[in-house]
């Protein structure tokens, strides 16, 4: 609750409720708030003009505020546009509250704890405070990829369905495809692909072919955005980020970012590829996504609070080998210390993500080992 009522203050903050800012600030969901708006004055390709967009945003909060870039597709926008239709606050409320209830509905499933007791362990984890915190929308990614994994063996259909609603994201959604063809789930493959394709043609017709050729546009030129460090790049949670806030060349940062996702990709489709058990497996892709994509930041650690979930559950079921509670509970407090705290701290979200996907790699090999004897 401590970290919930620090969450609130961080909100109220940012919005200059508590005392006044020196310079006119805001959260991250003006960004999709004003896309929003633009959608319901019928200017849906605006969104992706950077002047146009940033005009919305000072309109839906106050002048000078700094520029919050939107380089999500139109897909998003289906999520954007009816939530714009309240007023800002309620809006941010609304929709951190409906995605907060989402995540802490999955954080259930996966634990099998009572409510209370989900709902602690939710608030407490600190990717839960800086998502809130800063209006980002972790908590729906996190609560649409938790409910892939738990529904991907059983009822595949509707796991596959979920996995295709994270193309409102698609990064995140980098190693299902690889995980399902492991496993020759051709079913889920089928549905997340015609999932996709649903949300791309409803975009396409309700906001237009302009608007998508507008994003693909801009989506050209996101790269430059976290090259030139207009985004702060030392909260990213892949090693490009540090590398490039630790003034690397930008060859180096990509060769190690490629590197690193190959080597992931490679760990997934072993993981899904066996007859592991689905808590070290979900555990695997959750742990790994935030490492293996470069434009993931730290508010997006409740991946790695997923992974975490995971490995407790498989723990639980089967026993925790002596390391593993300790090092749980030192990951769990790690994205505390994630956020825009400057070059010197911001590797910090690196470690977070790292030190979970090292946890549970090591779990899945334990699980290859056990499964053998």
């Amino acid at each position: 609750m401590v970290e919930l009522l620090f969450a609130l203050i961080l909100v109220l903050g940012t919005h200059g409720m508590i005392m006044p800012a020196r310079h006119p600030t805001t959260t991250d969901y003006v960004s999709f708030y004003a896309a929003g708006r633009q959608v319901n004055a019928g200017v849906p390709a605006q969104v992706y003009d950077p002047a146009a967009h940033h005009a919305a945003e000072q309109a839906a909060r106050e002048i000078g505020i700094p520029y919050v870039h939107f380089f999500y597709p139109p897909v998003f926008l289906l999520i954007c546009a009816p939530f714009a239709r309240l007023p800002y606050l309620a809006s941010f409320i609304a929709f951190q509250a409906l995605s907060l209830i989402a995540a802490l509905t999955v954080l259930r499933r996966v634990l099998g704890l009572s409510k209370w007791m989900t709902i602690i362990c939710g608030l407490a984890f600190p990717a839960t405070l800086w998502n809130i915190g800063v209006g980002q929308n972790a908590l729906l990614t996190v609560a649409l990829f938790g409910t892939a994994t738990l529904l991907v063996d059983k009822r595949p259909v509707l796991g596959g369905a979920f996995i295709g609603m994270l193309c409102y994201k698609p990064q995140l959604g980098l190693f299902f495809p690889i995980a399902l063809l492991a496993q020759g789930n051709w079913r889920a493959i089928l549905s997340a692909t015609g999932t996709s394709a649903l949300l791309i043609l409803m975009s396409l017709v309700i906001f237009g072919r302009d608007t998508w050729t507008a994003f693909l546009n801009i989506a050209r030129q996101a790269h430059g955005t976290y090259e030139t460090g207009a985004v702060h790049v030392a909260s990213l949670t892949a090693p490009y980020g540090p590398l490039v806030a630790f003034h690397a060349p930008l060859r180096v940062a990509y060769g190690v970012q490629a590197a690193t996702t190959l080597l992931l990709a490679c760990a997934v489709y072993r993981t899904w590829s066996r007859p592991c058990r689905l808590p070290i497996r979900a555990a695997v892709i959750a742990a790994a996504t935030p490492v293996a994509t470069p434009m993931t930041m730290f508010y997006d650690l409740t991946l790695s609070g997923l992974a975490i979930a995971w490995l407790v559950r498989d723990g639980c079921d089967r026993g925790f080998p002596p390391w593993q509670k300790f090092a749980l509970f030192c990951t769990f407090p790690l994205p505390l210390l994630s956020g825009n705290l400057g070059n010197s701290h911001g590797a910090v979200a690196l470690v977070a993500s790292v030190a979970v996907l090292a946890v549970a790699l090591i779990g899945a090999r334990r699980g290859d080992q056990a499964d053998l004897t």
